[in-house]
């Protein structure tokens, strides 16, 4: 356990200030219904495939992709880390924990396309919240050089984590704040929180899906990726890393989590691992 007060993320610190600092192309689109996007643009010489790089509620995409940036440059990737909108230098005035980001996705994939051609292989990989937003995004009309999506530590449904939260953060009866929540979401973002769950979507999904949760998570419980993992009906693989809290299975297992996305690529691009 850490001491009160003190940050478990704090030695991450350097990574994420040298991911901020490199140089790089700052892009922006105009999404569906107007809103301005920021991404920005990792290019390397000779890219083997493109990710789309989703951080999640209230972070940064540098702090959130700073300790995997090296891994994913090393393996040629070329990467596009946004800003969701609500956050950052992105437009947008609410956070819609996946259901309006989600919708975000096809226009930063058409920039991807424009940009790389449409025969690149391109993945979608998110953390939390951004996790939940390339996991809503799975049963849509996307681009067929989409070759799967690398989801960490997502939760199954605004209603669900905020119920998780009211119980255990705030130890508040879930139903008090339920159609308080409610109401503000349907005001604020246009539809109820319990709307549509990363749960309907899996099981709509085409999109092969590796999934990584910390058993220690008490964040997003490690039980909503169990339960995304059995929605989904496309291929799909977990690895669930013992002694991770929130956002941390790749900082404690590296090798392991590497050697699965490897796998992962090398198996949808049709290519042999190493």
């Amino acid at each position: 356990g850490q001491a009160d007060g003190e940050d478990p993320y704090a030695f991450l610190e350097p990574d994420r200030e040298k991911l901020k600092n490199t140089p790089h192309e700052t892009v922006e689109i105009h999404a569906h219904d107007g809103v301005k996007l920021v991404g920005h643009w990792f290019e390397v010489k000779t890219p083997r495939r493109v990710i789309l790089a989703v951080h999640g509620w209230r972070s940064a995409w540098y702090r959130d992709f700073g300790a995997i940036a090296d891994f994913w440059r090393e393996n040629e990737c070329s990467v596009l880390y946004i800003e969701q909108r609500g956050q950052g230098n992105s437009g947008g005035e609410h956070i819609g924990f996946g259901l309006s980001e989600r919708l975000d996705i096809p226009d930063w994939l058409c920039w991807i396309c424009d940009r790389c051609g449409d025969e690149i292989p391109v993945y979608l990989a998110g953390i939390s919240m951004g996790a939940t937003t390339v996991l809503m995004a799975a049963d849509m009309e996307l681009p067929p050089n989409v070759r799967g999506i690398m989801a960490d530590c997502g939760f199954t449904s605004p209603d669900a984590i905020f119920r998780h939260v009211a119980q255990e953060n705030l130890h508040l009866p879930y139903h008090l704040i339920k159609r308080c929540a409610d109401w503000l979401f349907e005001r604020k973002i246009g539809q109820r929180p319990g709307t549509l769950s990363t749960l309907d979507v899996l099981k709509r999904s085409r999109l092969p899906v590796l999934f990584f949760h910390g058993a220690d998570d008490s964040f997003v419980p490690v039980n909503m990726s169990y339960e995304n993992y059995e929605a989904c009906s496309s291929p799909k693989r977990m690895m669930i890393v013992p002694g991770a809290i929130h956002g941390m299975s790749y900082i404690v297992q590296q090798d392991d989590y590497e050697a699965m996305e490897k796998q992962f690529w090398a198996e949808l691009e049709g290519t042999q691992n190493g």
